[in-house]
């Protein structure tokens, strides 16, 4: 069966709520930001909360093309377009699908050859000053990285166009709960050996206490806007290879675990997944989508490619106040994504 996408056409978005329930039980633990902790928020029905940012989703769609036992994009999807970063011995160190800025990343952009640096300013060439040709910047995202144009990207080095290059999300997705109450528990870490030793160096017994959440409603919302794939202006092969891409990736996601942390693990609550808007339209199966996909990427090799760069500098542990900071309170979500790829 194809993945018909007609229904979609002179829509300017795909949105779709996901119905999600704690796989076991009814606690769940949400995310926690630096000096914040949970995020709720007040609604004219009551009290809500913020599960899980759209910093962290973006994270957890890109993961489903990547696999991590071999280091690479998973077989079928092999061919979309990404830069793998290597050491000077030519091993593993990251890639453009795992950074948080994908082509912005300092692996990347600031290591001291400039070779890639040079290579990516020269194909953006011409954006330097005026008004600044999206097409132009699109097609090299697509060559270069295409979840670039998906999950957005912000090239703010000032000596490539004067760091003007910004695309927002294309796809992106959150969790949250509607009708949140705190579940509070506790707990000791026991040290059976020296249970008065000092605490602040990890010896002793250290009571803590937790807070959960218990919600009436928990959902993911997900929104692809098609009128962005559109004003990209890369064709129509380029326009369903990305809606395609999009598309699986939330399947992806929602097929696969939906562990967020260790007290956090939920299911989807229904049997079929349909949009709210266009109404009726069905997310298709991943089987479906990846046959589809397979089609895609070959119609779309000629302007898309697989490269490798290399980081030859020495890792450097940043100054302790800049970990400390980095750091932030204990126990809270590793929001790497950055609010920076929204325009």
């Amino acid at each position: 069966m194809t993945v018909d996408l007609t229904p979609t056409t002179g829509h300017e978005r795909i949105l779709f709520a996901v119905p999600l329930a704690p796989l076991q039980g009814q606690r769940f633990q949400p995310t926690g930001f630096p000096g914040l902790g949970a995020a709720t928020y007040q609604t004219s029905d009551g009290t809500s909360l913020l599960v899980e940012s759209a910093q962290s989703m973006a994270n957890r769609l890109e993961s489903t093309v990547w696999d991590t036992a071999v280091n690479d994009v998973v077989e079928p999807l092999k061919g979309i377009s990404h830069v793998r970063i290597e050491r000077k011995d030519g091993s593993f160190l990251t890639d453009t699908i795992l950074e948080a800025h994908r082509l912005n990343s300092p692996y990347l952009l600031e290591e001291s050859s400039k070779k890639f640096f040079n290579e990516l300013k020269a194909a953006l060439g011409g954006l330097e000053v005026g008004p600044i040709d999206r097409k132009k910047l699109a097609t090299t995202l697509l060559d270069y990285d295409v979840g670039s144009l998906l999950h957005g990207v912000f090239l703010a080095k000032k000596d490539i166009a004067s760091g003007r290059l910004r695309v927002a999300r294309a796809l992106s997705a959150f969790v949250d709960a509607d009708g949140v109450r705190v579940a509070p528990s506790g707990g000791v870490k026991n040290d059976r050996v020296n249970p008065s030793g000092v605490t602040k160096e990890g010896f002793g017994h250290v009571p803590f206490s937790r807070d959960e959440y218990t919600a009436d409603r928990i959902t993911l919302y997900a929104n692809l806007d098609l009128a962005q794939i559109r004003g990209y202006a890369l064709g129509a092969a380029a326009e369903r290879l990305l809606v395609l891409l999009a598309l699986y990736k939330l399947r992806a996601l929602l097929d696969g675990s939906l562990r967020f942390r260790t007290a956090c693990d939920f299911r989807v609550a229904t049997d079929t997944i349909v949009a709210t808007r266009p109404e009726g339209f069905a997310l298709p199966s991943l089987a479906a989508l990846l046959r589809e996909l397979s089609s895609a990427i070959r119609d779309c090799s000629g302007v898309m490619h697989v490269r490798t760069a290399v980081y030859g500098d020495e890792l450097k542990k940043a100054k302790e106040s800049d970990q400390k900071a980095q750091e932030g309170d204990e126990g809270t979500d590793d929001e790497t994504d950055d609010e920076s790829t929204e325009s």
